[in-house]
């Protein structure tokens, strides 16, 4: 599905930013236009008025004068996982050109704002580092851990924003700026959980883990099996040390490349696990769930921590989806229960996924350093993804807010940045406590005084 596009006539405007840019420039109609401004979701249709695919930081600055300087909303992306918003008449800057990573074997990793996760990983591999990495290793590292970033060992080590040294970011007023928790507190605050309210971030530097060997995989159970283990779950999680992350996910995976025959086009329960620690204790916690019954699969044992992304397998192809998320006091039986009689076998729940992430643990602590990542204190998230042609996905996102509403005995409240671009501004202000959507307004004001980043996920100007 192609982003729209306008018809064209090259404008002497963009031309004289073509002209000061290293990287491409493209308008509607030009070939590299429609690759670059298509984002992962392909129900969101997108429109800017051009693309720049930057070549380096300066590129950025250049962008963002001339966005000022003409009046243009100004948008980010690099592999496209957080756009929400048609984009309509907006500077689209592309970051994925922004790809030099370097992996010191001390502990430290310094990434542009184009590289994945995965690249990470790979150079971690030879040294035996971990970097803080969510389910979908595919996705940026400055867009997932502007937004927290809360993945598989969320409980053991918290979020990942929690472990960044510094940021280089274009704020809105044109600057490119080295930022610290020293140089600039408050832009630092915000940018840890902030998203891209406050600024376009080319390169973040963050801390890594000694960690080359990790416990971790999914039991899969076929659908006689689905609400057993479901409950199971609700009784196993309260009892798991902060060395354990946890979630379950209710799958109704269609027959395609990457999914195994035995679970294509069945209602499956995934248990997705990961412990850190020695691998027979890692057994003995699981052992629980793997009580319940056969599983159609097992799939977890010992393995690289390069290989994390196995625990999930998200799909990584684009897809036209629709999202849903909310935050939950508690998974109880009651509650379990009260899920599978919302989405479970035999409800005909037209959801392709419909997952429970368990919290808690280092990330419901305070880090050192304060952040804009609010609502720590939840104990689980819900996550439902829907995929089907465009003209379908307004039932299956009016199911899954049905499925949302009658949670409501258990809901925390709110929900988390990278969960919630689907909601574009009202999801964004949902993410925060009042107070903290004040400060990251104030402080938006003052580093975007001309409100350039003000589509989707931006406070309200």
């Amino acid at each position: 599905m192609e982003p729209r596009e306008k018809p064209s006539g090259r404008t002497a405007t963009f031309d004289a930013l073509r002209r000061t840019v290293d990287g491409g420039l493209f308008e509607p109609g030009e070939p590299g236009y429609g690759e670059l401004a298509t984002p992962w979701n392909l129900a969101v249709l997108t429109s800017p008025a051009a693309v720049l695919e930057a070549a380096t930081p300066a590129d950025v600055v250049r962008a963002v004068r001339f966005a000022a300087a003409n009046g243009l909303p100004v948008a980010v992306q690099a592999t496209g996982h957080g756009i929400a918003s048609d984009l309509d008449g907006a500077l689209l800057i592309h970051t994925r050109r922004l790809d030099g990573c370097t992996v010191s074997a001390e502990g430290w990793a310094r990434t542009g704002a184009g590289v994945t996760w995965k690249t990470v990983l790979a150079a971690c591999a030879e040294h035996g580092l971990a970097g803080l990495c969510g389910s979908a290793p595919g996705v940026s590292v400055a867009g997932y851990t502007s937004g927290g970033g809360i993945g598989p060992m969320a409980r053991t080590f918290g979020a990942a924003s929690d472990r960044v040294r510094a940021f280089d970011v274009v704020t809105g007023d044109g600057r490119l700026r080295h930022v610290t928790a020293e140089t600039e507190p408050d832009l630092f605050w915000g940018l840890r959980g902030g998203k891209s309210s406050l600024g376009i971030i080319t390169a973040t530097e963050f801390d890594l883990l000694p960690l080359p060997v990790i416990y971790a995989g999914a039991l899969f159970f076929g659908a006689e099996s689905v609400a057993a283990a479901t409950l199971a779950w609700s009784d196993w999680c309260p009892t798991l040390p902060p060395g354990a992350t946890t979630s379950l996910a209710l799958m109704q995976l269609p027959p395609m490349p990457r999914v195994p025959e035995v679970l294509a086009g069945k209602f499956t329960a995934a248990v997705r696990y990961v412990y850190i620690g020695n691998p027979d204790d890692g057994a003995r916690w699981l052992a629980p769930m793997r009580a319940v019954g056969a599983p159609l699969i097992d799939a977890v044992r010992a393995m690289p921590y390069s290989m994390i992304g196995l625990v999930h397998s998200d799909p990584e192809d684009a897809l036209p989806a629709t999202e849903a998320s909310c935050l939950l006091a508690d998974f109880s039986p009651a509650a379990a229960q009260t899920l599978l009689e919302a989405v479970g076998p035999g409800t005909n729940s037209p959801q392709l996924l419909v997952e429970i992430r368990q919290f808690g643990g280092a990330l419901s602590e305070e880090p050192q350093i304060a952040s804009a990542l609010c609502h720590r204190g939840a104990a689980f998230g819900l996550h439902s993804v829907g995929v089907a042609a465009p003209p379908e996905l307004s039932a299956i996102a009016g199911h899954a807010a049905g499925m949302n509403a009658s949670m409501g005995r258990w809901h925390f409240g709110a929900s988390l940045p990278n969960f919630s671009a689907s909601g574009g501004t009202a999801g964004f202000a949902d993410s925060y406590t009042p107070e903290v959507f004040e400060r990251l307004t104030r402080l938006a004001r003052h580093y975007d005084p001309d409100a350039l980043f003000r589509l989707g996920q931006v406070p309200a100007r």
